[in-house]
């Protein structure tokens, strides 16, 4: 579990294919000071187990499917990755619950600075339209920050100097993807409310099929 509160940015240092797998080495400080090996570690709001590490960089294993069906894919060495640990029992919680699975890859399709803010849209896939809320919560590439504004298949944040300086979602440019992860508390109402599918099975059925 995380908390979309960025610790620090990461750099890919490299990408390796290992089998069926893909073996990321990522150079990062702050994560690295109590990391054990099994640790989860959200890399862009994908959360992966560390499989090995140094006193500079640690290691992940990323499997094909998650590579390509998350923002995972545009990475190349060099490249920036916001960094975050799973949360401690004991540690403050400053963001909402994030469980690191991504829901959808979001597309910024416009970015507007506004005095000291940065206005960002994103597009999202429209089977996803009933989760997005007005003032609700959202994780975009494992950052947690408040949607101010929905309009069918697209999603409106505003960023503070502070957010846009230390993740990369300030970095972001018209046509980049992004990670999202919609807000897991709503997903579990969202699912409760659904009308459940009555069962087929009834004592007529079981008497048919020789049960009773």
């Amino acid at each position: 579990m995380f908390t979309g509160i960025i610790e620090e940015l990461g750099t890919i240092e490299s990408i390796q294919s290992q089998g069926k797998t893909l073996r990321l080495n990522i150079h990062g400080k702050k994560v690295l000071e109590d990391i054990k090996l099994g640790d989860s570690i959200a890399i862009n709001g994908v959360c992966l187990t560390v499989t090995d590490f140094d006193t500079m960089t640690f290691f992940v294993d990323v499997m094909p499917e998650t590579f390509q069906s998350t923002s995972l894919s545009a990475l190349h060495c060099g490249s920036l990755v916001n960094l975050e640990r799973a949360m401690s029992a004991n540690g403050r919680f400053g963001g909402h619950f994030v469980t690191g699975h991504v829901d959808a890859v979001g597309k910024i399709v416009k970015r507007a600075p506004n005095e000291n803010a940065i206005y960002l849209d994103i597009s999202f896939p429209k089977e996803f339209g009933h989760l997005p809320l007005h003032k609700g919560s959202i994780t975009l590439d494992g950052t947690s920050l408040t949607i101010f504004g929905v309009e069918k298949e697209l999603i409106s944040v505003s960023l503070i100097p502070h957010t846009a300086k230390e993740s990369i979602i300030g970095l972001k440019q018209i046509g980049d993807k992004v990670n999202i992860e919609f807000d897991m508390l709503g997903k579990y109402v969202y699912s409760f409310l659904q009308p459940k599918q009555e069962s087929r099975i009834s004592t007529d059925f079981l008497k048919d099929n020789g049960f009773i």
